[in-house]
């Protein structure tokens, strides 16, 4: 009986233990004040080894006695202060969902955690002086200061806001009838590759296209590693792969090699056809490449003479002093970058318009370069200047959010057309659509009129660009006629639409519906309709790109949401069609939107940020990217309230 009291006595906490270890006791275990950590089994050796291991620092700076007695009353006292904070907090407002917006504005500002306190410390300095004259300008400041902001709950915060869209994102996808990918890899700043997956899906009258993560790969980057990764992020989050209808790739061998590349082995897991699309970017980046034998060495000369000029400080300088002087608009030349679409356009561009003074100053360096001034040469460059500045715009016309496969193959079409008429301009010595080169054929002829210009090279130059394209976008050629039908319904042959692709979709239901449609003059006047407002559209975006309004061509209705809304219009009796319409308007004809996470991942895990765990990484990318707005108010009322930290 004597030693069972003893054991009670021994396994009770013992109030020395908070001036001996720095131990209070909290709900029946002893918790440490300085790390917070809890001691379950209230045993002195348990508390004392705690102590002895884990803070021998704070045992060495306040030795046993009086030293260490204050220290740890001071602990005391600081816990009782955050509790009754707590309590105050508890009666006062919500300060967690103002917490909640600074770190969406942080974050989405590519800003890092620790800015927390510099945004709270700017509040407090401006509150000082714009509420001077208000009588509760102490109750403001007071507000402020107990914001929580610290770069821990930064962080954590961002995390629960991505939580909460990823959720949102998980179950929007579910709900929609299918739902396509677009994949893309690229290298951190750590070197470490980085796997960005987006998904496109309908969520009511609104194609979304959002990013579902950026996966860490942290070993090889071979297909089999690619999907490894992606399987176990679809399988923790519930991913519906059954509804998957396309993969949009930038067409490297780990994404769409044969047997062992990422949507083979896609393909083989779901024992069903996927449609997979080389990214009609990078395709036409491949045709763009012009520089081979001639064109080559022209490219070569103009990036050898732009980096003896860029490349060495004081020659930029001196370069950049003889521009002034003689009043060129340009202020320097460009560094060219094979990675950048736009690169070799605005890099001839401007090296053209730079042409004399870069002659002169070669003159002064006693640097000879006699190709810029031989008219073969110069020549084979004016051509390359107008035909890389057409490259540029179909570029630019692809580029951005929300194109439809049929926009986009609407437009490489459209510029195939267009080299057939470049390849009779040159042809026939009018150079219409050639403005540099036609200027400086002037310009010889005005010096020299009897002077021979051999146009037929460039434009054997132009066939073989044309024979380039002609030979690629198979993809996009193969099913022109299923992309055609989410607007010309009514114009679909029945046998030449290939709807193996599209899961638990009737061919027999799809001709039935489709021939009623046909027959309807007002569903088929419908679609007139959404063609005219597209075509307004189109105008309406020609016309503000011609004055670079870019901010308000933003505003215009996306075509795709038209396109969709006209679908969802029709009653019940087409479901079948509009299931067909729905898998065409969520399959991706580019990864662009890949291109744009790895703008955001360049800014937010940078030189400064580059050990930003994989964690906070996802979430402050999905939060940059999203369209949805996290409802913090939602995360903020089923926390506690929190003391300002």
């Amino acid at each position: 009986m004597a030693k069972r009291k003893k054991d009670e006595e021994y396994r009770t906490f013992q109030d020395e233990w908070t001036e001996e270890f720095a131990f209070v006791e909290k709900a029946g275990s002893a918790v440490c004040l300085i790390c917070n950590d809890k001691i379950a089994s209230m045993k002195r050796s348990n508390v004392k080894r705690h102590f002895d291991t884990r803070h021998a620092s704070f045992a060495s700076k306040y030795p046993a006695g009086d030293s260490r007695k204050k220290a740890c009353q001071e602990l005391v006292s600081r816990v009782q202060a955050s509790q009754q904070q707590l309590r105050v907090w508890t009666r006062q407002g919500d300060y967690n969902s103002a917490s909640f917006a600074g770190t969406l504005e942080i974050v989405r500002n590519g800003k890092p955690f620790t800015d927390g306190e510099y945004a709270k410390t700017f509040m407090l300095d401006v509150a000082n002086e714009l509420f001077d004259d208000l009588p509760n300008k102490d109750k403001i400041i007071k507000r402020i200061q107990d914001m929580p902001l610290s770069a821990r709950t930064v962080h954590d915060r961002s995390i629960m806001m991505a939580n909460q869209v990823e959720e949102t994102q998980v179950k929007d996808i579910n709900a929609a009838p299918f739902f396509s990918l677009a994949l893309d890899e690229s290298t951190d700043v750590s070197h470490l590759a980085q796997f960005s997956v987006i998904a496109r899906y309908a969520a009511g009258d609104t194609l979304r296209e959002e990013s579902l993560a950026v996966l860490p790969i942290k070993g090889s980057t071979r297909g089999e590693d690619f999907f490894k990764s992606f399987m176990e992020f679809a399988h923790e989050k519930n991913l519906p792969l059954d509804k998957l209808i396309s993969v949009c790739t930038d067409g490297a061998p780990c994404m769409v090699g044969k047997n062992k590349g990422f949507v083979a082995l896609l393909r083989e897991h779901e024992n069903r056809p996927i449609l997979s699309f080389h990214c009609i970017l990078h395709q036409e980046a491949l045709c763009a490449q012009m520089c081979d034998g001639q064109l080559g060495e022209v490219m070569s000369l103009v990036i050898r003479v732009i980096n003896f000029i860029v490349a060495r400080a004081l020659n930029d300088r001196q370069f950049k002093t003889l521009l002034d002087e003689v009043g060129n608009n340009y202020h320097g030349l460009l560094l060219h970058s094979n990675v950048r679409w736009l690169s070799r356009g605005k890099v001839l561009s401007r090296f053209a318009a730079c042409l004399n003074e870069i002659w002169t100053f070669l003159e002064m360096k006693g640097i000879e370069h006699p190709e810029l001034a031989e008219t073969e040469w110069l020549l084979k460059f004016y051509y390359l200047v107008d035909m890389t500045e057409h490259l540029n715009q179909l570029n630019v016309k692809m580029q951005g959010i929300g194109n439809t496969v049929l926009s986009l193959q609407h437009a490489v079409f459209a510029f195939e057309n267009k080299l057939e008429l470049f390849i009779m301009d040159l042809e026939t010595g009018h150079l219409l659509h050639f403005e540099k080169l036609s200027q400086f054929k002037d310009a010889c002829t005005a010096s020299e009129p009897t002077q021979n210009f051999d146009l037929h090279q460039l434009a054997g130059f132009t066939s073989c660009l044309l024979q380039s394209f002609k030979a690629r976008f198979g993809d996009f050629r193969e099913h022109t006629h299923l992309f055609k039908f989410i607007t010309h319904p009514n114009e679909c042959s029945l046998n030449t639409a290939d709807l193996s692709y599209i899961p638990d979709v009737s061919l027999r239901d799809f001709e039935a519906e489709l021939a009623d449609l046909k027959a309807s003059d007002m569903w088929v006047n419908k679609f007139k309709s959404l063609n005219e407002d597209l075509e307004r559209i189109v105008r309406q975006k020609a016309e503000l790109a011609s004055k670079h309004m870019w901010t308000e061509m933003k505003k215009l209705q996306p075509e795709d949401q038209l396109i969709i809304k006209t679908w969802n219009a029709l009653p019940v009796t087409y479901d079948t069609l509009k299931r067909v319409s729905i898998a065409v308007l969520t399959m991706f004809g580019s990864t662009y939107s890949c291109e744009q996470s790895f703008s955001h991942l360049k800014n937010i895990k940078s030189n400064l940020r580059s050990r930003l765990t994989d964690e906070s990484l996802n979430a402050c990318m999905k939060l940059n990217l999203t369209k949805y707005q996290p409802d913090y108010k939602a995360i903020s009322k089923s926390m506690q309230h929190q003391k300002s930290h």
